[in-house]
């Protein structure tokens, strides 16, 4: 004799608690790093030029940089030693074999001269010849 219907009484449900965890410990990750990526951006206060020139984009340019302090970044990556031999090391580990891409140099306008020199012989010795340097147009007096 059967007292009460077991079948029914057997529902499955989904526990979303574990779930809701998983989702916010991501999100807060994602929130972290996105902030990280917002610090690490370099401000450069390019030299001023009378003229410039506009040149269109002809593919990826390996993009290095020297702050007022005379420190090396390649790319978004920061050169931790300021020898020449370190940052030759960094320039070919941006750009591989590939010797005939675009070089865009931005320092900074207060940069020693010496950095700016530095990273211009890095480059020479490695076989660059494509090189900029960028600049900002000059205001009118």
């Amino acid at each position: 004799m059967k007292f009460t219907d077991s079948s029914s009484a057997d529902e499955p449900e989904i526990n979303v608690i574990s779930l809701i965890d998983v989702i916010l410990v991501l999100l807060i990750f994602f929130m972290a790093t996105a902030t990280f990526e917002n610090q690490s951006r370099l401000r450069v206060n390019l030299p001023q030029a009378s003229s410039s020139t506009t040149e269109k984009d002809q593919g990826e340019s390996l993009l290095i940089q020297v702050n007022e302090q005379g420190r090396f970044f390649v790319g978004n990556t920061e050169v931790i030693n300021e020898s020449i031999d370190t940052l030759k090391q960094a320039i070919v580990l941006a750009a591989g074999a590939e010797r005939n891409q675009r070089v865009l140099l931005r320092a900074d306008g207060r940069t020693p001269h010496q950095s700016v020199i530095t990273a211009m012989d890095a480059l020479g010795q490695l076989g660059f010849k494509n090189l900029s340097i960028a600049t900002v147009r000059s205001e009118p007096k």
